[in-house]
Protein backbone atom coordinates (compact mmCIF):
# COMPACT_ATOMS: atom_id res chain seq x y z
CA UNK A 1 0.00 0.00 0.00
CA UNK A 2 1.73 3.16 -1.28
CA UNK A 3 1.67 6.28 0.98
CA UNK A 4 -1.52 7.68 -0.69
CA UNK A 5 -3.44 4.81 -0.27
CA UNK A 6 -2.86 4.22 3.19
CA UNK A 7 -4.79 7.68 4.13
CA UNK A 8 -8.55 8.37 4.34
CA UNK A 9 -11.49 10.79 4.59
CA UNK A 10 -14.16 10.08 6.23
CA UNK A 11 -16.83 13.35 5.42
CA UNK A 12 -19.47 13.13 8.24
CA UNK A 13 -22.89 14.98 6.52
CA UNK A 14 -26.76 14.96 7.45
CA UNK A 15 -29.44 14.36 4.62
CA UNK A 16 -30.03 17.92 2.98
CA UNK A 17 -33.79 17.90 4.15
CA UNK A 18 -36.20 21.21 5.05
CA UNK A 19 -35.63 21.53 9.28
CA UNK A 20 -33.17 18.98 9.50
CA UNK A 21 -29.72 20.64 9.35
CA UNK A 22 -28.69 24.28 10.54
CA UNK A 23 -32.02 25.02 12.26
CA UNK A 24 -30.22 27.94 14.04
CA UNK A 25 -29.54 29.54 11.08
CA UNK A 26 -33.18 28.70 9.45
CA UNK A 27 -34.65 30.34 11.93
CA UNK A 28 -33.35 33.55 10.37
CA UNK A 29 -33.47 32.64 6.76
CA UNK A 30 -36.18 30.20 6.75
CA UNK A 31 -35.60 25.82 6.66
CA UNK A 32 -35.86 25.66 2.72
CA UNK A 33 -33.09 28.27 2.30
CA UNK A 34 -31.37 26.87 5.46
CA UNK A 35 -31.31 23.27 3.49
CA UNK A 36 -30.27 24.61 0.25
CA UNK A 37 -27.50 26.51 1.38
CA UNK A 38 -26.22 23.51 3.59
CA UNK A 39 -25.96 21.32 0.34
CA UNK A 40 -23.74 24.20 -1.27
CA UNK A 41 -21.87 23.77 1.95
CA UNK A 42 -21.33 19.61 1.18
CA UNK A 43 -20.62 20.52 -2.43
CA UNK A 44 -17.77 23.02 -1.86
CA UNK A 45 -16.28 21.11 0.66
CA UNK A 46 -16.03 18.08 -1.25
CA UNK A 47 -14.97 19.93 -4.29
CA UNK A 48 -11.56 20.68 -1.82
CA UNK A 49 -11.65 16.95 -1.00
CA UNK A 50 -11.28 15.89 -3.83
CA UNK A 51 -8.26 18.05 -4.62
CA UNK A 52 -6.04 15.59 -2.74
CA UNK A 53 -7.31 12.61 -4.48
CA UNK A 54 -6.89 10.40 -1.26
CA UNK A 55 -9.73 8.04 -0.54
CA UNK A 56 -12.96 9.52 0.87
CA UNK A 57 -16.01 7.99 2.63
CA UNK A 58 -19.49 9.97 2.72
CA UNK A 59 -20.96 8.98 6.15
CA UNK A 60 -24.84 9.76 6.02
CA UNK A 61 -27.22 9.87 8.69
CA UNK A 62 -30.07 9.05 8.74
CA UNK A 63 -29.48 5.65 7.97
CA UNK A 64 -32.20 5.52 5.29
CA UNK A 65 -30.57 9.16 3.92
CA UNK A 66 -28.26 7.09 1.14
CA UNK A 67 -30.04 7.91 -2.04
CA UNK A 68 -30.50 11.79 -1.07
CA UNK A 69 -27.14 12.13 -0.45
CA UNK A 70 -25.69 10.48 -3.73
CA UNK A 71 -28.14 12.57 -5.50
CA UNK A 72 -26.94 15.64 -3.68
CA UNK A 73 -22.67 14.87 -3.79
CA UNK A 74 -22.60 12.01 -6.72
CA UNK A 75 -23.05 8.33 -8.04
CA UNK A 76 -19.00 8.51 -7.96
CA UNK A 77 -18.26 8.35 -3.65
CA UNK A 78 -18.26 5.75 -1.64
CA UNK A 79 -21.70 5.71 1.06
CA UNK A 80 -21.45 4.44 4.42
CA UNK A 81 -24.47 4.66 7.02
CA UNK A 82 -23.52 5.92 10.38
CA UNK A 83 -24.14 3.45 12.72
CA UNK A 84 -24.55 3.90 16.73
CA UNK A 85 -26.53 5.62 19.17
CA UNK A 86 -24.76 9.17 19.46
CA UNK A 87 -22.65 10.78 17.36
CA UNK A 88 -19.50 10.10 19.01
CA UNK A 89 -20.55 6.03 18.48
CA UNK A 90 -20.97 6.67 15.12
CA UNK A 91 -17.32 8.71 14.43
CA UNK A 92 -15.96 5.74 16.48
CA UNK A 93 -17.29 3.08 14.94
CA UNK A 94 -16.39 5.12 11.03
CA UNK A 95 -12.80 5.24 12.41
CA UNK A 96 -12.86 1.61 13.21
CA UNK A 97 -13.54 0.46 10.20
CA UNK A 98 -11.60 2.76 7.94
CA UNK A 99 -8.42 1.07 10.11
CA UNK A 100 -10.08 -2.75 9.69
CA UNK A 101 -10.04 -1.94 5.82
CA UNK A 102 -6.71 -1.36 5.96
CA UNK A 103 -5.95 2.66 6.56
CA UNK A 104 -3.17 3.67 8.33
CA UNK A 105 -3.96 7.51 8.51
CA UNK A 106 -7.51 8.48 8.87
CA UNK A 107 -9.05 11.87 8.79
CA UNK A 108 -13.05 13.01 10.03
CA UNK A 109 -14.46 16.24 8.92
CA UNK A 110 -17.74 17.54 9.17
CA UNK A 111 -20.12 19.74 6.67
CA UNK A 112 -19.82 22.84 8.59
CA UNK A 113 -17.08 24.79 7.88
CA UNK A 114 -17.26 25.20 3.43
CA UNK A 115 -14.75 27.15 2.85
CA UNK A 116 -11.67 24.71 4.82
CA UNK A 117 -8.54 25.21 2.63
CA UNK A 118 -6.72 22.22 1.30
CA UNK A 119 -3.91 23.52 2.83
CA UNK A 120 -5.37 22.09 6.36
CA UNK A 121 -6.11 18.66 5.22
CA UNK A 122 -2.48 18.69 3.77
CA UNK A 123 -0.91 19.44 7.17
CA UNK A 124 -3.08 17.14 8.83
CA UNK A 125 -1.82 13.92 7.19
CA UNK A 126 1.25 15.40 7.18
CA UNK A 127 1.29 15.72 11.13
CA UNK A 128 0.46 12.31 11.66
CA UNK A 129 3.88 11.00 10.33
CA UNK A 130 5.22 11.98 14.02
CA UNK A 131 2.12 12.15 15.77
CA UNK A 132 -0.52 10.01 16.96
CA UNK A 133 -3.67 12.55 17.02
CA UNK A 134 -4.51 15.59 14.82
CA UNK A 135 -7.39 17.70 15.37
CA UNK A 136 -8.40 21.38 14.43
CA UNK A 137 -10.17 23.29 16.72
CA UNK A 138 -13.53 25.62 15.49
CA UNK A 139 -14.18 28.94 16.76
CA UNK A 140 -16.91 27.77 18.92
CA UNK A 141 -15.51 25.63 21.30
CA UNK A 142 -16.30 22.42 19.25
CA UNK A 143 -13.63 20.77 15.88
CA UNK A 144 -13.63 20.65 12.38
CA UNK A 145 -11.19 17.73 11.68
CA UNK A 146 -9.72 15.17 13.62
CA UNK A 147 -7.61 12.36 12.99
CA UNK A 148 -5.42 9.43 13.81
CA UNK A 149 -2.79 6.94 13.02
CA UNK A 150 -3.88 3.35 13.12
CA UNK A 151 -1.97 2.78 16.46
CA UNK A 152 -2.61 6.14 17.93
CA UNK A 153 -6.42 5.46 17.76
CA UNK A 154 -8.26 6.25 20.71
CA UNK A 155 -11.94 5.83 21.38
CA UNK A 156 -12.29 7.30 24.15
CA UNK A 157 -12.06 10.80 22.91
CA UNK A 158 -15.84 10.33 21.37
CA UNK A 159 -17.33 8.72 24.36
CA UNK A 160 -18.96 11.23 27.22
CA UNK A 161 -18.96 14.06 25.44
CA UNK A 162 -21.86 16.68 25.24
CA UNK A 163 -21.86 17.44 21.86
CA UNK A 164 -22.57 21.12 20.06
CA UNK A 165 -21.56 22.49 23.37
CA UNK A 166 -18.48 25.17 23.67
CA UNK A 167 -16.39 22.91 25.66
CA UNK A 168 -15.94 19.64 23.00
CA UNK A 169 -12.44 20.80 22.17
CA UNK A 170 -11.05 21.03 25.60
CA UNK A 171 -12.92 18.15 26.95
CA UNK A 172 -11.25 16.01 23.54
CA UNK A 173 -7.88 17.73 24.51
CA UNK A 174 -8.11 16.46 28.02
CA UNK A 175 -8.71 13.17 26.72
CA UNK A 176 -5.92 12.95 24.67
CA UNK A 177 -3.67 14.08 27.05
CA UNK A 178 -4.46 11.82 29.07
CA UNK A 179 -3.64 9.13 27.62
CA UNK A 180 -0.46 10.26 26.07
CA UNK A 181 -1.54 10.99 22.55
CA UNK A 182 1.10 13.17 20.52
CA UNK A 183 -0.91 15.42 19.05
CA UNK A 184 -0.67 18.25 16.49
CA UNK A 185 -3.01 21.25 17.17
CA UNK A 186 -4.23 22.73 13.65
CA UNK A 187 -4.96 26.19 13.28
CA UNK A 188 -8.56 27.38 14.38
CA UNK A 189 -11.14 27.95 11.65
CA UNK A 190 -15.14 28.86 12.00
CA UNK A 191 -17.87 26.52 11.64
CA UNK A 192 -21.52 28.19 10.05
CA UNK A 193 -24.08 27.85 12.33
CA UNK A 194 -25.79 30.64 12.84
CA UNK A 195 -26.60 34.17 11.05
CA UNK A 196 -23.36 35.66 12.28
CA UNK A 197 -21.12 32.80 11.20
CA UNK A 198 -22.64 33.26 7.89
CA UNK A 199 -21.93 36.73 7.70
CA UNK A 200 -18.25 36.13 8.61
CA UNK A 201 -18.30 33.63 6.09
CA UNK A 202 -18.48 35.82 2.96
CA UNK A 203 -17.02 39.00 5.27
CA UNK A 204 -14.02 36.84 4.99
CA UNK A 205 -14.33 35.34 1.69
CA UNK A 206 -14.65 38.63 -0.05
CA UNK A 207 -11.58 38.63 -2.01
CA UNK A 208 -10.39 35.21 -1.72
CA UNK A 209 -11.04 32.29 -3.88
CA UNK A 210 -14.14 31.20 -2.15
CA UNK A 211 -16.20 33.91 -3.88
CA UNK A 212 -16.51 31.55 -6.62
CA UNK A 213 -18.18 28.60 -4.70
CA UNK A 214 -21.83 27.62 -4.69
CA UNK A 215 -21.94 28.95 -1.18
CA UNK A 216 -21.02 32.51 -2.40
CA UNK A 217 -22.91 31.92 -5.88
CA UNK A 218 -26.25 31.01 -3.60
CA UNK A 219 -25.95 34.13 -1.20
CA UNK A 220 -25.95 36.10 -4.27
CA UNK A 221 -29.15 35.13 -5.74
CA UNK A 222 -30.44 35.47 -1.92
CA UNK A 223 -29.17 39.30 -1.67
CA UNK A 224 -26.73 38.41 1.35
CA UNK A 225 -23.15 39.65 0.28
CA UNK A 226 -24.46 43.55 -0.52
Amino acid sequence: MNAQSSQCILFFVKAPAHGAVKTRLGARIGGQRAAELYQCFGRDLLRTLTTLAVPLVCCFHPSEAGAACAEWLGEHLVYRPQRGDDLGQRMARAFRQAFDEGFSRVLLIGSDSPDLPLGLFERAFVALDTHEAVIGPSSDGGYYLIGFTAQGFLPAVFENIQWSTADVFRRTMNILQRHRRRTCVLPQWHDVDTWSDLEDLLGRNAATDFRNSTTFAFARRCGWTG
